[in-house]
């Protein structure tokens, strides 16, 4: 596992799934994710798609993990031929996959019966992993190494990553306000924008242009770790905008 050079906590994303590459269902995931991590101060460097071949999960799983701090994934672990997540995470750390008891034991609560065998595909954890809570319905994920591996599905996603966010050993959480410009073009708050941008070397700010029946604009979203720095350069914004003849503007809630 290796972190940022500059002391930041750092995770990549994988997206697994052929019905993702081919755009027949649409990632919401990603959002989600990245939001989490925000909050628990770890920043989300990289994201990768790839498809349902584990040649190809394997090759980018072993490019993350070794360049961040944490992996999650998501997708391909359901009770299809072509669920192969947990076979590629078991290739990548070089161990077997086993039946869980545990899992084994939900599945059969929950069913009445012993699990047939596309059930029991689900319940095969790399040797050495952990379990990551499923609260919404169906088996839980898995944590192996700095990897996490959730659900494909949004919502049973989202409730798997309320098991994650404990284990991470997040830095300092980046807060970010939002100055937004109505009725001005990019042209014309490039250079306000360009001065305090140079003046905070160590912030972000983007420009998020918007437009609608309501009127155009942009969204200027200001990040930073120092909430004191942060405050400053959104009043060094806001004047230097009505320095330059902008009048309508304001902060809005991030």
């Amino acid at each position: 596992m290796a972190g940022s050079a500059d002391g930041r906590v750092t995770a990549g994303v994988l997206i697994i799934g052929d019905e993702i590459l081919s755009g027949r269902t649409q990632d919401t995931n990603l959002r989600d994710i990245a939001k989490y991590l925000g909050v628990h101060g770890v920043d989300l460097a990289e994201a990768r798609t790839v498809s349902d071949e584990i040649e190809e999960i394997v090759a980018a799983l072993d490019a993350l993990r070794s360049r961040y701090d944490y992996v999650i994934t998501t997708g391909g672990i359901g009770p299809t031929h072509d669920d192969i997540t947990a076979d590629a995470v078991a290739a990548a750390f070089g161990v077997e996959l086993e039946e869980h008891p545990e899992i084994l034991a939900m599945m059969a609560a929950r069913w009445g019966e012993s699990p047939n065998a596309a059930r029991r595909r689900m319940a095969r954890v790399p040797v050495g992993g952990v379990l990551v809570k499923n609260p919404v319905q169906g088996p839980p994920g898995f944590m192996i190494g700095n990897v996490f591996v959730l659900a494909g599905v949004p919502t049973i996603m989202r409730g798997m990553l309320e098991d994650v966010g404990h284990r991470l050993k997040g830095g300092a959480v980046t807060i970010s306000r939002t100055v937004r410009v109505e009725g001005s073009g990019e042209g014309v708050i490039a250079l306000p924008l360009e001065t305090v941008a140079k003046a905070h070397p160590d912030m972000s700010l983007g420009s998020y242009p918007f437009f609608g029946d309501g009127g155009y604009g942009s969204n200027l979203v200001l990040r930073s770790r120092d909430e004191g720095e942060l405050a400053a350069a959104v009043e060094e914004l806001v004047a230097a905008l009505k320095g330059a003849g902008i009048e309508n503007v304001r902060e809005i809630e991030s």
